[in-house]
């Protein structure tokens, strides 16, 4: 499972022009459920994403976690992210699990983070979503493919350590 998460004053979603999702200060985090993703991975992602420090505390040093401000959590399902971009200038997305093994996965991580966390928004599996956001502070990028994104450490993926860079 792939988690690419941004620091946000705010962000939203937005279905057929209707915002669906909305969080103020918080994680913006896009999901992507590759084949072989089990229950374990999306609770571990929603573990390290609730856990992880990245707001400032007094000192204005990011050590603080969207649990420790009670921040807004906002989930968005983006399949995208298990691009395989290794070959040609079109990506495959066969590294991805199955829409409805994705859709099982995704709706898991959010039924546990609304268990967990209070400000949980997400968006709609398979729709096709706006997404605005404000970054708060460090800005992530993505450019490149997967693999060399997180070996920048842009993604978490499964278990590996994650970091912003």
């Amino acid at each position: 499972m792939i988690g690419l998460l941004q620091r946000v004053t705010g962000a939203s979603v937005a279905v057929d022009r209707t915002v669906i999702a909305a969080i103020g200060r918080g994680l913006l985090v896009f999901v992507g459920v590759e084949a072989g993703d089990e229950k374990g991975q999306a609770d571990r992602l929603l573990e390290r994403l609730l856990g992880y420090r990245v707001f400032p505390d007094e000192e204005g040093r990011m050590n603080r976690s969207v649990r420790d401000i009670r921040g807004g959590l906002l989930l968005v399902p983006q399949f995208t992210l298990a691009a395989d971009t290794d070959r040609g200038a079109r990506p495959s997305f066969s590294p991805a699990a199955p829409p409805k093994v994705g859709r099982a996965l995704f709706e898991h991580l959010v039924e546990r983070a609304r268990s967990v966390h209070p400000a949980v928004a997400s968006g709609h599996f398979s729709a096709d979503m706006q997404v605005t956001l404000t970054n708060d502070g460090p800005v992530t990028s993505g450019s490149g493919s997967r693999q060399a994104a997180i070996a920048r450490g842009l993604i978490f993926q499964k278990d590996r350590a994650w970091r912003l860079a």
